[in-house]
């Protein structure tokens, strides 16, 4: 598997900043990912804290 940019704690900061409002477009073009990635981040993190993250990446 392919080691992914960003850490778990800025993928968490940008999923935050989406519910928060901020347009996804524009977080997207903030930090370089498409849209498809954005899209994906919530399936496989949403609902996680920094700690099951942690948990969820050493068992893979």
């Amino acid at each position: 598997m392919n080691k992914s940019r960003f850490s778990d704690s800025q993928i968490l900061g940008i999923l935050k900043k989406a519910e928060g409002g901020v347009p996804i477009a524009d977080l997207c073009r903030e930090h370089g990912i498409s849209n498809a990635t954005f899209y994906n981040w919530p399936l496989k993190y949403g609902g996680m804290d920094a700690s099951l993250m942690a948990r969820m990446n050493e068992l893979e």
